[in-house]
Order: structure tokens, then C-alpha cells, then sequence
């Protein structure tokens, strides 16, 4: 065997053994790191087994090294081989990485060239085995460097010139730390390619690439790790942020009960569960005056935010026109051209929204492209009252709107929601629909309104099980008991 315990041997061997354990370390340490990337940590994965596939075939290749006979001749071709297109790949894979990484637009075309260049690589290194071009073994199963040894780095150096140029000119939002540590990783292995090129010894491509990979790694996983809980400190400000604003909008809406207990002309009860934190659905109600009850129900485009904050607006806007003493057809007028007058988002509102005489139990209603009230008169069911739809509010400038009447009688209920009711999906993607709402109000409809609301609530959560809530969901029901106090 000619490999000797010479200084130049211990070196390598102490790189490779160090290398080898190294780059266990490392790939366990990214297996487990849940805060990088999902394409950085994948391509870390393939780029330290690479390594480490290099530095074991590189080992073997030592080991076996004048062993003579006609396996361990095959045996080393085969382990060389692999050591020096592994180093092709483990430069594609860095390539890889810095394209993550940078801006460039093109990032198609740049994937294409460094392929075809692992190819060219792949190429090169097929014809010098055929050819023993690259590197050879003579009669004792030495290895020796052939005269075109400086192509089994050619690849592997233009695509590493490749990287420095992207660091260059498209990497300009990329962390000024993280920055440094490519240049050092792409320095370093040039700087040992060049020095091994010309002097045939200590092995620098392994200490070079271990070094710089592994410092790479760690600066990536520390900003990494820094961005996690800068994100972590904005979420929880931003969920702060978020319970306050649910918060406040519970408070916007009427939430407690017995809302009048002073009136016993009639009972009501509502209540609005958010998809999200915050949400755009509403109710109100609220008395003009002694002898008229004015109520809403609304849902908001969208959802969010965006949608709490335009309720809001919505809800005080109809509120101040109801208070005006306006009929429910002109409030909805005059809403409409406030709410158009400034609404470059876009956004809309479907509203219902009537005002309940309490001495004789007469609704005035008009209904802005919202869903039909359900009314139960004393002693029948639940039905849709298919009312008259106008356009939703905020929709279109200068529409017009139309109101009806309906006659209360003492016992009658009326019960009013938001599309959150029918259209509550189930795990299978199927409806509720207002089918099961109206059996679901039936099978309640001699409680009292809260009684219905939670009776309904029931029917939608057994319907829909674990399925997540798609849209708010909003109720309100009124019993009238008949004339009591009057104007």
C-alpha cells in the first residue's frame, strides 16, 4: 500500500475526518431548523450530502491508493468519478442557492445555463475516464493527474463566476451579513481550486469547501432565526392589535340583554360570530323614539380589517339617518350617496333594515341587497318573507329605494341574518342552506329570540362539524308581544 503516515497524510486525513463529521452535524442541524426557508433548507440538504459524498469518495480513493489488483483498479475509477462530479453538483447546488437568493429576472434562462453546464460537466468527466484525459492509475493503482485535469474544475469554476456575478449586480435587498458569506464561500473553494491546480498536496478544496459552507450556514440560520422573532414580536403585536379591534367592534354592537326591559311591547336578541378577528357583518337596534324600533342587519364585501373598518363607517352612517327620523327607504337613499360620495375601494354593504311601531306592530322595511327575512306569525312556522330587493348599498351613485309594510300581531316573531346562515359549508363542501334554517328556526319557533339564535346556532354547528367558519355569521330575532307604551 503506498499511502504513508507522512505529515501531508495526517493533514488530510484530520480535514477529512472533520469534514465527515462536520457535515453530519450540519445536516442535522437543518433537518431541524423549522425557521429557514423551505427551498434554502432543501437546498442545504442536497449541498452537505454532496459534501459529504465527496469527502467519503475522496477518503476511499486515499485508502485504496496503490492497492493493487483488478477490483480495487475498478473500485477507484468508480469512487474518483463520483468524488469529481460530485464537486460539479455541490457547485449547481450553492448556484441554486445564491439564485434563491438574489433578484435577477431571468432566473429561467440562468436555471437552464447552470444545467446544462452540470452537463457539460458530467460530459467531460464521462470522456477523461474513457480517455484517462482527467486523471489516471498506473500499474500499481497510484493515482496520477492527468494533462487535462483542469477540466474537471472548469464547470464547477464557471458556475461559481456565475454566483459572484449575481452577488454582484442582484443581490442588493439580500442581508449585508448573509452577502459576505457566499463571497466567502465562493472565494475560498476558487482560491483552493487554483492553489490545487498548481501544487499537488494538502487537500484546501476540502478545508475551503467545509469552512466556508459551514459559515455560510450558520450566518444564514442566525438571520434566519433573527427574522423568526422579529416576525414573531410583529404577530404578536399584530394579534394584540387584533383582539382590541374585535373588542371594540363587539362594543360598537348592542350586546346587552334584556336590551329594554322597560318595554314589554317586545323581546330581542342578536349576535354576530366573526370569521376572522374582526368582521364585516352588523347588527343594530335601537329606538328613534318612544314608539318606533329601528333594525339592521348588514353584511360588508369582504372580510378582515378592511371590512370591520367600513362597517363601522356603514353602521354610524344609517344609524345617524335613522335618528333623524327619516322612513327606511330614505335612510337607505341617503346612506347610499354618503357612502358612494367617498369609496374609492370599492367596497359595498347589503342591508335590511325597517323600523318596528310599537303600538300596533306595523314594519316599515326596505331592503338594500340583503337576505330575506324569515317572519313567523303566531301559531304557524318560519317563512321566508320574499321582500323586494333595491341595490346594495355603496354600489351605485343616486339609486333610489323602495319600502314596504308588514303587520306584527302579539306572538310574532321575525327573524333576520346574514348569508354566514345559509351558506355555512360542511366538510364536504355541501350548504346548509335556508331549507335547514327554516327547519332549524321551526323546530325552535315557540322559544324566546334567544332561544332561536341558539337554536339555530345548534343546527349550523352540527351541520358543519370541524369544518372551519367561512363567513361571519349574524342573527337577529324580534318577538312582538303586543301594544304596550305609545307615543
Amino acid at each position: 500500500m503506498v499511502f504513508s503516515v507522512t505529515p501531508v497524510n495526517l493533514i488530510n486525513m484530520l480535514f477529512i475526518a472533520a469534514g465527515i463529521g462536520i457535515c453530519g452535524l450540519c445536516f442535522l442541524q437543518i433537518t431541524a431548523s423549522v425557521h429557514l426557508r423551505k427551498e434554502v433548507r432543501r437546498y442545504f440538504q442536497i449541498f452537505f450530502l454532496l459534501l459529504l459524498l465527496y469527502i467519503s469518495t475522496h477518503l476511499a480513493r486515499q485508502l485504496m491508493d496503490g492497492i493493487a489488483g483488478t477490483g480495487v483498479r475498478a473500485a477507484l475509477y468508480i469512487v474518483t468519478f463520483i468524488e469529481v462530479l460530485a464537486a460539479g453538483f455541490m457547485a449547481h447546488m450553492m448556484s441554486m442557492l445564491v439564485l434563491s437568493v438574489s433578484k435577477v429576472k431571468a432566473k429561467k434562462t440562468l436555471l437552464i445555463v447552470l444545467t446544462a453546464l452540470l452537463c457539460v460537466h458530467a460530459a467531460l468527466l464521462i470522456v477523461g475516464w474513457c480517455f484517462d484525459l482527467i486523471y489516471t492509475f498506473d500499474e500499481s493503482n497510484v493515482y496520477h493527474r492527468a494533462p487535462l485535469y483542469v477540466l474537471s474544475n472548469l464547470c464547477p469554476l464557471i458556475m461559481l463566476v456565475i454566483d459572484a456575478v449575481l452577488l454582484l449586480r442582484f443581490c442588493g435587498e439580500v442581508d449585508r451579513r448573509v452577502k459576505s458569506a457566499f463571497w466567502v464561500y465562493l472565494i475560498a473553494p476558487i482560491a483552493a481550486i487554483v492553489i490545487q491546480s498548481a501544487f499537488y498536496g494538502v487537500q484546501l478544496i476540502i478545508f475551503a469547501t467545509v469552512g466556508a459552507a459551514v459559515y455560510l450556514f450558520s450566518v444564514i440560520v442566525q438571520t434566519q432565526n433573527e427574522a423568526y422573532e422579529k416576525q414573531q414580536k410583529e404577530s404578536s403585536r399584530i394579534e394584540t392589535e387584533l383582539t382590541m379591534a374585535s373588542s371594540i367592534q363587539a362594543d360598537m354592537l348592542p350586546n346587552i340583554y334584556p336590551a329594554f326591559p322597560e318595554r314589554p311591547e317586545f323581546d330581542i336578541y342578536a349576535s354576530m360570530d366573526p370569521a376572522k378577528e374582526v368582521g364585516g357583518d352588523f347588527y343594530d337596534f335601537f329606538l328613534v323614539d318612544d314608539d318606533h324600533l329601528c333594525m339592521v342587519m348588514a353584511d360588508v364585501s369582504g372580510k378582515g380589517v378592511p371590512a370591520a373598518l367600513f362597517m363601522m363607517a356603514s353602521k354610524i352612517i344609517l344609524a345617524s339617518n335613522a335618528m333623524l327620523g327619516k322612513s327606511p327607504a330614505q335612510i337607505l337613499t341617503d346612506a347610499n350617496a354618503s357612502i358612494c360620495s367617498n369609496n374609492r375601494e370599492e367596497m359595498f354593504v347589503t342591508v335590511w333594515l325597517g323600523i318596528l311601531e310599537l303600538s300596533t306592530g306595523k314594519v316599515t322595511a326596505a331592503n338594500a341587497g340583503h337576505e330575506y327575512p324569515a317572519l313567523r306569525h303566531a301559531g304557524g312556522d318560519f317563512e321566508l318573507f320574499k321582500d323586494k330587493h333595491g341595490f346594495v348599498i355603496g354600489g351605485m351613485d343616486g339609486v333610489k329605494y323602495k319600502q314596504y309594510e308588514l303587520q306584527l300581531s302579539p306572538g310574532d316573531r321575525l327573524f333576520l341574518y346574514t348569508d354566514g346562515v345559509p351558506e355555512a359549508t360542511s366538510s364536504e363542501k355541501e350548504l346548509f342552506g335556508t331549507e335547514r334554517m327554516l327547519n332549524a328556526l321551526n323546530g325552535v319557533k315557540d322559544a324566546e329570540p334567544e332561544g332561536v339564535l341558539e337554536g339555530v346556532r345548534r343546527a349550523v354547528d352540527g351541520f358543519v362539524k370541524d369544518a372551519e367558519q367561512f363567513d361571519d355569521m349574524t342573527m337577529l330575532c324580534v318577538q312582538y308581544k303586543g301594544g304596550g307604551k305609545t307615543a
